[in-house]
């Protein structure tokens, strides 16, 4: 049987070999499953099979990733728009829903795959659920200036079900949640995570409520975003469309 890394790279390069084509302006996701498909970019460029690509990545990391592979780089302020995205998620729910964050990157990621005609979900079968909301804590990003405040505007939400705000903890290098110092994102915000007991009711509703809280800079429900899911799971690689 595979490991959950040989899933993950079947999955990243299955988007990349699926979805990237020569000529195409890409996102590069963040995350174990993106690095993936990032490494598969890179190795397709050496090799000549893709030409002339130029790539949007999600964060510093994926950035550095790219970078030490040859892909040539840009940003959204020269390219406002994007051939296709593709990134993991921490959660999918039935309806191609995403929970993502975990990694502290979301308002990267959003901003980068809400500019992409095609966003592209990698994920092994782990993170599929029947309701987001329980399967993996809701991250949303926030400014640090009252934060505490915050926290308890957004616990205050009525689709927020009465879910738990928790102040991300970890170092700023691994964004852990296990360590004594306050994470921090990639932008110099503070990460809260909402700890939920049951599934998320309105995803959508919840996520309008959400941008609409001083002190939120971003959150990391993706609703009505997603074109395809690519899964990897024991009964091989399955694909998902919106």
């Amino acid at each position: 049987m595979a490991s959950q890394d040989e899933l993950k790279k079947q999955v990243g390069y299955k988007a990349v070999d699926d979805y990237v084509k020569s000529g195409m302006v890409v996102g590069l996701g963040t995350g174990s499953t993106a690095y993936f498909a990032v490494e598969r970019v890179g190795q397709k460029l050496k090799s000549g099979e893709l030409k002339d690509i130029i790539a949007i990545p999600t964060s510093i990391r994926t950035k550095e990733q790219a970078a030490s592979l040859g892909i040539p780089l840009t940003t959204l302020d020269t390219h406002s728009k994007l051939d296709v995205a593709i990134d993991g998620a921490d959660s999918v729910d039935p309806a191609l829903n995403l929970v993502k964050g975990g990694g502290g990157a979301l308002f990267r990621e959003k901003i980068v795959e809400m500019a992409a005609e095609k966003f592209i979900v990698i994920v092994d079968e782990s993170k599929l659920c029947s309701g987001l909301g329980p399967h993996f804590p809701l991250p949303i990003e926030v400014l640090p200036f009252c934060v505490q405040h915050t926290m308890r505007c957004l616990e205050a939400l009525p689709a927020m079900q009465g879910a738990k705000a928790v102040l991300r903890m970890g170092s700023s290098e691994n964004n852990k949640s296990d360590g004594d110092e306050i994470a921090i994102s990639d932008n110099g915000c503070y990460l809260v995570d909402m700890h939920f007991t049951s599934d998320i009711q309105d995803p959508v509703a919840l996520a309008e409520q959400i941008v609409k809280t001083v002190g939120v800079v971003e959150h990391g429900l993706f609703t009505e975003m997603t074109t395809a899911v690519i899964i990897a799971g024991k009964e091989g690689i399955s694909e998902k469309l919106a």
